[in-house]
């Protein structure tokens, strides 16, 4: 249980550099006048490389020389695809469009629901 947390702790930690990455890209581009949901899926393809990245070298990184690295990044895309692009937008779209948040408040709303998922997706599927 401990190796467990500690793990879900690391990931925090790239979550929260990754998360800080996303937004600015998000931002700075609705800020000069992208669609946010364009500029979400921007966002999410610069924030997938980065998590990528730094989850395969320090939080999941055991028998990483026998994991196949473009098997892991395939199903990473996978996992992000549906929980950063589906599920995160669609809660973007319901949160401003539906419940009139802004568009610079609501990320951090969906976040609260698509960052454990993805967590789950990469400890038990994408770094098996």
């Amino acid at each position: 249980m401990k190796q467990l947390f500690e793990k879900f702790l690391k990931f925090g930690i790239v979550g929260v550099a990754n998360t800080l990455i996303y937004y600015f890209v998000y931002a700075a581009l609705t800020y000069i006048g992208l669609f946010y949901l364009f500029s979400s899926i921007i966002a999410a393809a610069v924030s997938l490389a980065n998590a990528f990245y730094w989850n395969n070298k320090h939080v999941f990184y055991e028998n990483r020389e026998n994991r196949n690295a473009v098997g892991s990044a395939f199903r990473m895309v996978i996992s992000y695809a549906f929980s950063g692009l589906v599920i995160g937008n669609i809660l973007l779209y319901i949160l401003v469009d539906i419940f009139g948040i802004s568009a610079y408040i609501a990320p951090f709303w969906a976040l609260c629901v698509t960052v454990p998922l993805n967590f789950i997706l990469n400890r038990f599927w994408v770094f098996k």
